[in-house]
């Protein structure tokens, strides 16, 4: 179990959809002290923040990442591609947290090196049961890596 005398653990979560950007902040709502939940609706600006770029100069460090494969601007394929090519950014877990449930699109992920993928539920009671089985996981159970990210100009 986390100590919570250590920093919360910052998630990202990349997403488009209202809907499913209320539904995930109701299932980490609970997390108190030991999460913090950032909100990012296109590819790149997602991009942006990761690399602490622009208007995201001041970003926290990102320890996990929620990845929705459809997206404006640069869809969740490309983002995963940018994130595990970066040797600053490679690192940082990846869950892919989409509706298809494509083979094409799971063995796509994985190619890419996603940590996970995961098919969102269509109901409120499944995803607050997955967002508990998230946080169980990731933010009770796995080490997650500590590293300094290098600061893009």
């Amino acid at each position: 179990m986390r100590i919570f005398s250590q920093p919360p653990v910052h998630i990202l979560l990349i997403e488009d959809n209202p809907a499913d950007v209320r539904l995930t902040q109701e299932a980490f709502r609970d997390s108190g002290p030991t999460c913090y939940l950032s909100v990012i609706s296109d590819g790149d600006e997602a991009i942006s923040f990761l690399r602490k770029q622009g208007e995201h100069a001041n970003a926290r460090d990102v320890d996990l990442i929620l990845l929705d494969l459809n997206l404006p601007k640069k869809d969740g394929r490309e983002v995963l591609q940018e994130i595990k090519s970066d040797s600053s950014l490679a690192r940082i877990p990846v869950l892919v947290l989409t509706t298809s449930t494509a083979e094409q699109d799971v063995l796509a992920a994985y190619d890419r090196h996603a940590n996970s993928y995961i098919t969102k539920p269509t109901n409120l009671p499944e995803f607050l049961a997955l967002g508990k089985t998230i946080k169980g996981f990731w933010l009770n159970h796995v080490k997650l890596p500590t590293v300094e990210r290098v600061r893009y100009r």
